[in-house]
């Protein structure tokens, strides 16, 4: 009887201290565990719901209808003669997409706590498939607002679409960068820090008013507190994308670099905080 003379390992799995890399390649290497976790984040967020995917469409929609009736009736806040329906929804869901991709991944920890302590897998997989799932609702809600958008130029509404409308691929990437970098610094943080938890809801509620989404940029008439508005790194990108859309707001290149050098930033801080913390995160969760 022949015996085995040796035995054979493909993958030998030890601990990385990252201190050459971000483990980018090994994130690549395990790329269809990326698509299993899309799969399985779709299909949680509509199962057992009544109105099951009409919820993607009911949310900015009766979003929209608040801001109509608070910010535009009440208030009395311009729109920089675009329709209303068609300004607040074009900041909604952009907003929306955002930060629910920013607040899923600044929780992958505590939610993945029981699938990370049983096998082993490259962690940025979870945020990473969080960041490409969330594009299927933001996809619906997109739907919403160009029927709407093509509802008040059938009606005659005078909307001027141009050229920096093809900049939305760039928006979007930026867009991903930002809140998977910025919600890896915080998922790491609060790993150890619990009640930072409570500091990041209200953080993300003040984010938005901080930044042109009820109201335009031209509104804000301060020259100090216009620079300032500026510093927000999504002011660029809501702006961008609503003079592409309908050709109100305000575009500079120079503040869309600076988004996009943002988002390094914070995507390289929070790669490499992150694969420090994932080794110790069993023993602090």
């Amino acid at each position: 009887m022949k015996q085995d003379t040796g035995k054979y390992y493909t993958t030998v799995i030890t601990p990385k201290s990252y201190a050459h890399g971000l483990g980018l390649k090994e994130l690549w290497q395990k790329r269809y565990l990326i698509w299993l976790f899309v799969k399985r984040d779709i299909t949680v967020q509509y199962k057992q719901t009544i109105f099951g995917m009409g919820w993607y469409f009911i949310s900015p929609l009766f979003t929209m209808f608040m801001y109509i009736i608070v910010f535009g009736r009440i208030a009395g806040i311009p729109t920089d003669d675009v329709p209303q329906p068609v300004f607040y929804l074009s900041g909604i869901c952009l907003w929306e997409y955002f930060s629910a991709c920013l607040t899923d991944v600044a929780g992958t920890f505590q939610k993945n706590a029981s699938l990370f302590g049983k096998v082993y897998f490259p962690r940025l997989v979870s945020p990473v498939s969080v960041v490409i799932s969330r594009l299927f609702r933001f996809s619906l809600q997109l739907g919403t607002f160009i029927i709407v958008y093509l509802f008040f130029v059938l009606k005659g509404v005078h909307l001027c679409p141009n050229w920096y409308l093809l900049l939305f691929p760039v928006i979007i990437l930026i867009m991903q960068g930002l809140a998977l970098g910025l919600g890896l610094i915080i998922s790491s943080l609060t790993t150890k820090y619990r009640d930072l938890v409570n500091f990041f809801g209200v953080f993300v509620s003040l984010w938005m008013y901080a930044t042109p989404i009820v109201y335009p940029l031209s509104y804000v008439t301060n020259p100090t507190l216009h620079k300032i508005m500026l510093l927000n790194p999504m002011t660029a990108l809501i702006e961008t994308f609503k003079y592409g859309a309908y050709g109100a707001g305000e575009f500079s290149w120079s503040a869309l670099c600076y988004s996009f050098i943002c988002m390094l930033v914070l995507l390289v801080i929070g790669i490499y905080m992150f694969n420090r913390k994932q080794k110790y995160f069993i023993d602090t969760i």
